[in-house]
């Protein structure tokens, strides 16, 4: 357990000297002031206003800008150490593999959700001055539903990181990992349905398969408990898993496709070539 710490704190001292956790602090922090700035909490969408009308445009933003930023960040970890020899001198010293792999999950874990829970409680103490309405049940799940998703891209970036044998490589793998997740969430579906005329609920049923697509969904059925925005499809949804069950999946899904995808990775990577 004290090697895995000193692994965890090498990591996340490492991390935040790295220009891209400034940027990506910045981009997050800054998204909740520019939303404030805006006066985003004096207008109103399905009865939603104050920090909860804030917090729902904030989850939204977070759907695209956020799988990018932890890939970029991620893919580099194993398969950058081993460039670096960084790798090498871990081994020459007392740590297992087990240590250094999730050592390095878990302290990129806490830097990627350290800035995100920051701006999340920036929302809420501004809330609580200005004495604007919080729905706490909305923020605890979203806190959640953040902090599954983040899993989930953690688990494919250090995946990714584990299989690249160059940095160059890995990322144009989480580029294309990314790019592929967000065509597949409408343009792809979209066009399977028009060109082969395919039944809706397996369409549907696929699209579900996309960690984001389920993140996104998650996120709108929370404030529509009808699912009105989503169109015919929230009607195959509800009616298959009901609002709170698909709320419940939405936080197991990702965190469960995250771990597969670490514990393959750190497989991999114990029995691939080291150094």
């Amino acid at each position: 357990m004290k090697r895995l710490t000193s692994v965890i704190y090498s990591e996340m001292r490492e991390s935040m000297r790295a220009k891209w956790f400034l940027l990506y602090s910045l981009v997050f922090g800054g998204a909740i002031i520019l939303l404030f700035s805006f006066g985003i909490t004096e207008s109103q969408v399905l009865g939603f206003a104050g920090v909860d009308r804030v917090l729902i445009v904030y989850i939204q933003l977070c759907i695209v800008i956020l799988p990018i930023f932890i890939l970029i960040s991620t893919v580099r970890s194993v398969v950058g150490d081993k460039e670096t020899s960084v790798l090498e001198y871990f081994l020459s010293m007392p740590v297992s593999l087990f240590s250094y792999f999730w050592g390095k999950f878990l302290g990129k874990l806490l830097v990627v959700f350290i800035p995100t829970m920051f701006a999340f409680l920036a929302a809420l103490l501004w809330g609580l001055v200005k004495d604007l309405h919080v729905s706490w049940p909305i923020v605890g799940y979203y806190i959640a539903l953040l902090f599954s998703i983040v899993i989930c891209f953690l688990g494919l970036g250090m995946f990714i990181s584990s299989i690249a044998k160059k940095v160059e490589w890995a990322l144009g793998l989480a580029f294309l990992s990314w790019l592929t997740l967000l065509l597949f969430i409408d343009v792809i579906m979209i066009g399977l349905m028009l060109k082969h005329q395919i039944e809706e609920s397996i369409i549907i049923g696929i699209t579900l398969l996309n960690p984001l697509q389920v993140f996104r969904v998650a996120s709108i059925i929370l404030f529509d408990p009808q699912g009105s925005i989503l169109g015919p499809s929230s009607f195959v949804i509800l009616d298959f898993f009901g609002r709170e069950n698909f709320l419940l999946f939405s936080l197991a899904y990702p965190v469960l496709i995250g771990l597969v995808l670490a514990t393959s990775g750190y497989y991999l990577f114990k029995k691939g070539d080291l150094v």
